[in-house]
């Protein structure tokens, strides 16, 4: 039997992937993140389902659960919020399971950082003010932050910045960003993106601290850069119409012209 590592992604439970719906429906026993992944996600368990919210456990207890339904025979879909490649704790979860024997698969979700811009409206990237999203977080209790890793380095690549779990360190983001972003700089706070009660908060560096809710303590991702601003932005080359492309060449010499004109 398999324990099926899924991303439930950032709250509503229409945003999961099919793949992570179907195995979530045929999973007999799922163990979720409960401080995190709603209870509305659970309405995809099958009838049922043992439904156990590993928030109180430490990681022996959850593992140790693993392994019992895997001697008992039974699969296991094991949820974490957003997606599984950052911050969702599955790499330690994975070494215990290697070290039993008990297989596993990955089955990634949707991030909250694009839930957090599917809020806004907007990309993340725009031509001539940022080609990069950079995901970090500050320093924090659960995990230090490798030396090199701090929001100075980052700031001075001018790139959209999408910073989690940092809600409860805005001086130390001001103090850090301002320097390279200047005061004026975009920001958005996105409250719960997806959820029911998603809140979105538009502001700068320097009005940060100010415009933020005191009841927003955490679950809410801050993004920080001058694509923020969405405008004075020049448009892209790729639709251009004497852009010369694969799909749309300009002369007969265009690279792979001769296949597309012997396809139309």
């Amino acid at each position: 039997m398999t324990v099926h590592f899924i991303g439930a992604g950032p709250g509503a439970p229409d945003l999961l992937t099919l793949r992570g719906r179907d195995l979530i429906a045929a999973c007999p026993v799922c163990l979720y993140a409960g401080s995190l992944v709603p209870e509305a996600v659970l309405g995809h368990c099958p009838e049922g389902a043992e439904v156990v919210n590993t928030a109180p456990m430490d990681l022996d207890a959850i593992v140790a659960r693993m392994a019992e339904a895997h001697e008992a025979g039974q699969d296991v879909a094991r949820l974490h919020s957003g997606d599984l490649s950052v911050w969702s704790a599955m790499g330690e979860q994975v070494r215990r399971l290697q070290a039993l024997g008990i297989p596993y698969t990955v089955t990634p979700g949707v991030p909250s950082f694009s839930a957090a811009a599917a809020a806004l409206g907007q990309e993340l990237t725009l031509p001539g003010l940022g080609q990069s999203v950079v995901l970090t977080r500050t320093q924090g209790r659960a995990s230090a932050m490798p030396a090199g890793e701090t929001l100075e380095n980052f700031g001075r690549t001018g790139a959209t910045l999408a910073l989690h779990l940092s809600v409860g360190n805005l001086p130390k983001v001001v103090a850090e960003l301002v320097p390279h972003y200047g005061a004026d700089c975009p920001v958005a706070v996105v409250y719960r993106a997806s959820w029911p009660d998603e809140r979105v908060i538009r502001t700068t560096l320097v009005r940060l601290e100010a415009d933020i809710d005191a009841g927003i303590s955490r679950t809410a991702l801050i993004l920080v850069g001058p694509a923020l601003a969405a405008e004075g932005f020049a448009e892209s080359r790729l639709y251009a119409a004497d852009y010369d492309r694969r799909y749309r060449p300009q002369t007969a010499e265009s690279p792979r012209s001769e296949w597309r004109h012997g396809d139309d």
